[in-house]
């Protein structure tokens, strides 16, 4: 049986690599799959089970409502927060206030890294595409390495809080990290400042193509429409953050929390803001419903894979390969995880390899932060390696397609894989100083 559960999850991931616009299709499927025959098997996939507990075992343990609670309420909360046009104006007075084209256009490279703490990678994209687009036309410059920085840009900062992106919630989950012990950790730095170093690197980076930019033009300053979705935003940060301080033992608290200031958010947008019933559940309908329902059928994979064994063996086979070296396993680990991230989805590797890396490094006597902080780093940085590695990217070439400026595999290995490899290298030089 425990070769059989293998053998759903290969096959389920090979169709999901290959078939991107089904794959929760395919999670879901192999989900159902391995609970049936855990409960007419009971006890051979997940430990301790009867026949009838099969399902509610996955529900309850398996599956983890107060990540998705949590990614429902911020998603949200970005929707809205996209809505009230803030972004917007903020990058105008970025430009009316820069000495130079140039050093504002990667003034707005770091300030989408920023919003995309918060905000869902691909709508940091979308909003912040319309701006540099017109920032380009308006100097005449070909757009393909702005739109470009955004989406790399947006992608390196998913994964430095608790609410970034799906991966950092994943690793929350598993590690039961707080909001906070994602800034301090056991008295040491954890992974926020890591991913600010890469940032750093990242904005040297775009400044070597955009320092000849020195025209200064006149931004138009864009109307607010509201400053309470900011405040939602502000909210949920500190909110989280006190949670943490309190450490409320409360199943699903947090969750509930930003899933409440969320449900706020859609009921001021239609009082508030005059807006229809219907607009409010376009609004909803939008959200990115397809990555809940793709991450629950991978959790219920996943948790089969680890209680039927396999998780362990894999650790101990590749505890076989390092022979013992927090470097060689360091390394590996990251590696593989650029490498695999630019080519697939990284919230099943992520959760797949968490308690991997989690094994082999206590199995060595190494931290497990040192490897599952490498893990996060690989796999979330190195989705800029391709044009296929993340969804923004994705995004950003068709915005820049749609413009006239298409963009081949190579084109953005020019730009995407010197960008990996530098923002990598130097969060990960800073994780291994701080952590081995």
């Amino acid at each position: 049986m425990k070769y059989f559960v293998l053998g759903v999850a290969v096959l389920m991931y090979v169709l999901v690599i290959a078939f991107q616009d089904k794959k929760v299709l395919f999670t879901s499927a192999a989900a159902v799959l391995l609970l049936v025959l855990g409960t007419v098997f009971p006890g051979t996939i997940f430990f301790g089970t009867r026949r009838a507990d099969a399902f509610l075992h996955a529900l309850s343990s398996l599956v983890n409502w107060n990540v998705l609670l949590i990614y429902v309420g911020s998603m949200a909360i970005a929707a809205l927060f996209i809505y009230s046009k803030v972004p917007s104006r903020i990058a105008d007075s970025i430009i009316e206030k820069s000495p130079s084209t140039g050093i504002a256009i990667v003034l707005i490279l770091a300030m989408t890294g920023i919003i995309s703490i918060f905000v869902e990678n691909v709508a940091t994209v979308l909003v912040m595409a319309p701006i540099a687009l017109a920032l380009c036309k308006k100097l005449k410059l070909n757009p393909t390495n702005f739109l470009l920085g955004l989406a790399v840009m947006s992608n390196l900062e998913g994964t430095a809080t608790l609410v970034g992106d799906p991966p950092s919630m994943i690793f929350a989950s598993y590690a039961g990290y707080t909001f906070n012990d994602f800034f301090v950790h056991d008295g040491k730095i954890s992974i926020f400042f890591f991913i600010q170093i890469g940032l750093v690197v990242g904005c040297v980076f775009f400044y070597l193509f955009f320092r000849n930019e020195k025209e200064k033009i006149r931004a138009e300053k864009t109307e607010i429409v509201s400053a309470f979705p900011a405040a939602l935003l502000l909210t949920m940060i500190f909110g989280l953050a006190a949670i943490s301080f309190l450490k409320i033992d409360l199943p699903f608290f947090s969750g509930a929390f930003v899933f409440f200031l969320g449900a706020a958010g859609i009921v001021w947008f239609v009082a508030a803001q005059k807006k229809s019933c219907g607009e409010a559940w376009k609004m909803i309908r939008e959200l990115d419903w397809e990555t809940i329902f793709f991450l629950i059928g991978i959790f219920v994979v996943v948790g089969s894979l680890s209680e039927s064994g396999l998780l362990f063996d894999f650790a101990q086979f590749l505890r076989g390969v390092i022979g013992g070296s927090r470097f060689a396993g360091f390394m590996l680990i990251l590696l593989v995880s650029i490498i695999l991230s630019g080519f697939i989805d990284n919230v099943p590797y992520i959760i797949v390899m968490l308690p991997v890396a989690d094994s082999l490094a206590r199995s060595i006597g190494a931290s497990g932060e040192l490897f599952m902080f490498a893990l996060l780093i690989g796999s979330c940085l190195g989705g800029n390696l391709t044009p296929y590695g993340a969804s923004a990217n994705v995004a950003a070439m068709g915005i820049l397609k749609k413009e006239g400026y298409p963009m081949n595999f190579g084109g953005w290995l020019k730009l995407g894989a010197p960008f990996t490899l530098l923002t990598t290298a130097a969060a990960a030089a800073a994780l291994w100083a701080i952590w081995a």
